[in-house]
């Protein structure tokens, strides 16, 4: 029976995990957003934008020491797009996990998720290139 518990144990912590990782990329995300769509005079900074998202993701495993958001674990891809003829800011976040125990046929061990949230410029402000 142990062997049973074993495996249900290390299934319950992986997916506990994964669904702990969804919803802080998902709050990353929408933090950016709503940041970058508050924007005084419609200048949106990439910068800024990856310091929203590092705030959001400082609880999540794999971030500590983390400054940019260039490279795996943590990719952020602000741009200007237009929503429903509204202009508006687009926050695309990717985020690769920790390597876990790997279930076969289940889990990989690991997973990249990204995320993609885009909100209306505020008074409908013009959105410049996200630098």
């Amino acid at each position: 029976m142990m062997p049973w518990l074993i495996f249900l144990f290390v299934g319950v912590f992986d997916w506990g995990f994964y669904s702990h990782a969804l919803i802080s990329i998902e709050s990353a995300a929408r933090v950016a957003a709503l940041y970058g769509s508050s924007a005084s005079g419609g200048n949106v900074s990439a910068s800024a934008i990856c310091s929203r998202v590092l705030d959001e993701l400082k609880i999540s495993a794999n971030t500590s020491g983390i400054s940019t958001c260039m490279a795996l674990p943590v990719i952020v891809t602000p741009s200007c797009t237009t929503t429903a003829g509204l202009n508006a800011v687009q926050v695309a976040v990717t985020y690769q996990t920790l390597q876990l125990i790997p279930i076969p046929d289940l889990l990989t061990g690991q997973a990249t998720l990204h995320r993609v949230v885009q909100i209306p410029m505020r008074n409908n402000n013009t959105c410049t290139a996200v630098s």
